[in-house]
């Protein structure tokens, strides 16, 4: 039986443009910000996991916080960077290496796409010149074919986007912080149909953090800790339909996040039914929709009526990317796992002001989707 482990301090640095800033300072200011929330000095923390893409070394910040000798370990694991980080941390004080560990992200991308060369991944130069290492064809084909296999229709993209920018005008540390009617999205730029220039999430800056410790001194420190009850990393099965694949098997494999997901809800002894506010991957509105089902929080073809309905609205049964998600924050990829599990701690302690989801949650859950196929997800409960 493994020893729960609480989230004690929570930190960010708003996400979106500061040419003032480097990256390594937005996550230096987030770092500070959760030992603050946490009410713990930085020499007392016994091990951190990092990582950053673009904005250099994560364990740079000891320059920063101070130099005290403390075991650093660089992360990086793409997209599931942070949620990489966050399971670290919780393995390092379940094993008993560590009393009180620190989960730290930050990026700094520059402007346009991301520009992955083919090699780096392990990838012929064909996969390149064809346009497939640009991420939003890939997730464009997927999204196509996934909308086609379920009866989906387009209208259900427009709806993700329109409640994306809806919850980021409540949040103040969102980048897009603007509502956008139905008709602006449905028909703003062709990127790569059928996903449109506001149906994507943009590369961005900004740094999350967070202190943890173990659960029973947790009262310490933390009046309204969070318990971590799964933190789960898993990447993908032979015939997983990913990004990054260069062929499609004739079965295909369940996705790693239908992998990572269960193994979640085992490990937490719950289902999802049982979660009360939800934070998934939205790198564009088609892999939120693809997720909602591979989450387990529907079924496949079931999207098109619970985006209507308002179901994921903060107001609704499934209350979904409750602070705008990647689309309305941008993703820094280094920090962006980290920000959903901050959103996650705001809403179960009740902070979260004009987005608060209504009747005091309980649990809370957040999935992260990286290339080439690795998944992060974690099942949050607010400790009694």
């Amino acid at each position: 039986m493994h020893n729960d482990v609480a989230i004690i301090g929570i930190g960010m640095h708003p996400f979106g443009r500061h040419d003032a800033l480097t990256g390594r300072a937005q996550g230096a200011l987030a770092l500070r910000a959760a030992l603050k929330d946490a009410g713990v000095s930085w020499d007392q923390v016994d091990v951190a996991y990092g990582g950053s893409h673009d904005a250099g070394n994560a364990d740079a910040l000891v320059n920063d916080l101070g130099l005290t000798g403390i075991p650093f370990i660089n992360v990086a694991n793409g997209c599931a960077t942070g949620g990489s980080a966050l399971s670290s941390a919780v393995a390092a004080i379940q094993s008993g290496m560590a009393e009180i560990a620190v989960a730290v992200g930050f990026d700094k991308h520059p402007r346009g796409a991301f520009n992955p060369h083919p090699r780096d991944w392990g990838l012929p130069d064909w996969y390149g010149e064809t346009g497939l290492m640009l991420t939003t064809q890939f997730f464009a084909l997927k999204t196509r074919r996934y909308l086609h296999d379920h009866g989906i229709s387009e209208d259900a993209l427009v709806r993700v986007a329109q409640r994306a920018f809806r919850n980021g005008a409540l949040n103040p540390h969102a980048w897009r912080r603007r509502e956008m009617h139905f008709d602006e999205i449905a028909q703003s730029t062709p990127v790569s149909l059928p996903l449109r220039q506001y149906m994507f999430c943009s590369p961005a800056e900004g740094g999350a953090a967070l202190v943890l410790c173990s659960a029973n001194i947790a009262k310490r420190f933390q009046s309204q800790a969070v318990i971590v009850k799964a933190a789960v990393v898993r990447t993908r099965h032979h015939g997983s339909f990913e990004v990054f694949s260069p062929a499609l098997a004739a079965t295909q494999a369940p996705a790693p996040t239908v992998t990572a997901s269960r193994a979640a809800f085992e490990q937490a002894g719950v289902g999802p039914a049982d979660i009360d506010v939800i934070q998934i991957q939205d790198t564009d509105a088609g892999s939120e929709i693809i997720h909602m089902a591979e989450n387990g929080f529907c079924e496949h073809g079931e999207q098109d009526n619970l985006l209507r309905d308002g179901v994921t609205d903060i107001n609704g049964r499934l209350p979904m990317n409750t602070d705008g998600g990647c689309m309305a924050n941008g993703e820094p990829i280094g920090a962006s796992g980290l920000r959903q599990v901050i959103e996650i701690c705001t809403q179960l302690r009740g902070q979260a002001g004009a987005r608060q989801v209504a009747g005091s949650p309980r649990l809370g859950y957040t999935h992260v989707y990286g290339a080439p196929g690795v998944s992060g997800v974690t099942i949050l409960e607010r400790q009694n």
